[in-house]
Order: C-alpha cells, then structure tokens, then sequence
C-alpha cells in the first residue's frame, strides 16, 4: 500500500505540491487538512477518542474526525469520505472556517496544517471503525471547555487548538449554526 500524500498549500490555501504524509509531517510543511465536529440536537459534539494503535496521539479524546484532503478532492466530499471511514455515519456538512496552526508532538513530528473546520449534526449512535476510533461520546461544548481545563492530558493537541477557535467561531456568530433546544 503507497502512502497516502498531503497537499502542500501556502498560506492562501493554494496547492504548491505533494508530499507523503510522514515526510510532510517530519519536516513541519504546511499542508491542507480539515476538522468535522458533529453535534446532536441536544448541542453536544460527538467525540472521538483515537484508536489504541495510531502512530501519534492514542487513546487520547479529539473531535469527531480530522484528516487530509486527497488531491482532487473537495473540503466537503473528504469531510464526508474520512466521516464514514472512522465513525460510520453520514451528515450533511457545512464549512465554517480555515485557520492555520503549528503543534509539535513529543515523538519528532508536527502538523503543521491549513485546516478547514466543519460542522454537521447526527442523532444516532456511530459505528465506529476500530483501526481508527477506540471508543466515543457526546459532550456538551461547555463540558469539553471545562474538561479540556481540567484534564489537558487526555486531549489531542490539535483537538485543543481547534476547539478553541470552534469555541470563538461560535461566539462570535452567536451560535447560528447551534441548533436552538
């Protein structure tokens, strides 16, 4: 199996190259990326906590899914493909914003990405894939902001990065995008 490749972007989102996804990582190249948060009609975000076997960051608890977009392939439709790979489910998404973040991990690899975040809402209970996602849960976002404050630790980083922007992006908006209880 060839390793999948990342996008390598500048900071206005435009495509400069391919990159294999380890390399792109090892040398901290910017690269498109997104971020799916799925909330239920009660306003809790489906989380995720990473499988047990992933290369960086297991067990720990991150937002619904996140990944790379393939060359070609639109925010929305990787949105939707990386949903059903990890969780099984299906949503209809919207995208929010992009942003871009830096965060180093302790084994010598950092995601350096333009990342796109995404919403979409879901009721049900997830199938989730085993290779990806050890377990999952819903939490309301104040819930998450409290946690996050209280156990950073069982966290992915990027989980805190982007949630905090999710967090203001909200704010900012009013929740527009929150379903009303």
């Amino acid at each position: 199996m060839t390793e999948e490749k990342v996008i390598l972007v500048n900071e206005n989102d435009e495509q400069i190259g391919l990159m294999p996804k380890m390399e792109a990582h090892e040398k901290a190249l910017l690269h498109r990326a997104f971020s799916v948060f799925i909330l239920n009609s009660k306003n809790e975000i489906m989380l995720q906590q990473r499988a047990a076997q992933k290369y960086h960051s297991p067990l720990l608890w991150t937002n619904t899914t996140c990944s790379h977009q393939r060359e070609g392939e639109t925010n929305l439709q990787a949105g939707n493909r990386r949903l059903m790979e990890e969780m099984g489910i299906q949503a209809e998404l919207k995208e929010l914003f992009s942003f871009i973040y830096k965060a180093p991990f302790d084994n010598g690899l950092t995601e350096h990405e333009l990342d796109h975040v995404m919403i979409g809402y879901y009721d049900d209970a997830p199938n989730i894939n085993k290779e990806e996602a050890e377990s999952w849960k819903w939490m309301s976002i104040e819930a998450v902001k409290e946690d996050m404050k209280a156990n950073p630790s069982i966290y992915t980083v990027w989980f805190k990065i982007i949630f905090d922007e999710f967090y203001h992006y909200l704010e900012e908006h009013k929740s527009p995008l929150v379903k009303e209880q």
